[in-house]
């Protein structure tokens, strides 16, 4: 009379010794959360390119020397807040910076060093909302799709150009315009838009990966020196500088 009593009891135990940990735990959700992501992105900077292109064809080529290379791609990195007000809606506010450039060091003789840089800088503040479809769930793991967007404000943003000689001989100093540094400011609005995965785990911290699009057109630069409106070399227009472009983000979440 005791062995279906001792079967079912060794059963229980070989459940609960076998079991996987998905047993006692689940995914957790909260619903404040803090992400930190980098993003590694394109950046259209077609203006500031042309200006590159300007220099290089105008004053480098003519002494022989290297050209500068293009800014095409970039790091973002962004702290931001995802707040659930339902199971399937986020509010999101954030904050960014982006900084690119391109440097060369030009040693033309024994004791004269050429050095050139230039740089784009932007700290984007974003607010926007994120839409998350039904979960898939396995054990202590689930995964949710989501697309979200919202606006941005390009803050901070600046063009830099340093061109600094040392040591180079009064002829080629002249020819190649001195030392000097310039710089255009301007703040501008865009939005962006992204879609991606956020997978949640059995403790307080997940992990969301996403497409990311953004759209910054910062247009009419203003010279930092004079206040003038930055004219671009090569077309003589106004200078506009594009932030904008596609990218990959990676993000750890922190659920509080």
């Amino acid at each position: 009379m005791f062995r279906p009593r001792s079967a079912v009891l060794a059963a229980l135990a070989a459940v609960v010794f076998l079991a996987p940990g998905s047993a006692f735990a689940a995914a957790e959700i909260h619903r404040l959360n803090i992400a930190i992501s980098g993003t590694p992105t394109q950046v259209n900077a077609r203006d500031f390119n042309e200006g590159l292109d300007f220099y290089n064809r105008v004053t480098l080529a003519p002494h022989g020397f290297e050209s500068l290379d293009k800014v095409k791609f970039t790091w973002l990195f962004e702290t931001e807040v995802r707040y659930f007000v339902t199971r399937n809606l986020s509010i999101n506010a954030g904050m960014g910076h982006e900084r690119a450039s391109t440097s060369k060091e030009y040693l033309p003789a024994l004791s004269q060093s050429i050095n050139v840089r230039a740089e784009i800088l932007t700290v984007p503040v974003h607010v926007g909302a994120s839409y998350y479809l039904q979960p898939y769930n396995q054990g202590d793991f689930q995964a949710r799709v989501f697309a979200g967007g919202g606006l941005v404000q390009y803050t901070h943003s600046r063009v830099t150009f340093l061109q600094q000689l040392s040591g180079v001989d009064p002829v080629t100093s002249a020819q190649l315009g001195g030392s000097f540094k310039t710089g255009a400011t301007q703040d501008a609005p865009g939005y962006y838009a992204e879609g991606g995965v956020h997978m949640f785990f059995a403790a307080r911290y997940s992990v969301l990966l996403s497409a990311h699009y953004r759209s910054g057109e910062l247009a009419n630069l203003l010279d930092e020196g004079t206040g003038q409106v930055f004219i671009n070399p090569q077309t003589n227009q106004p200078f506009k500088l594009d932030v904008g472009g596609i990218g990959f983000r990676m993000a750890v979440v922190v659920g509080l």
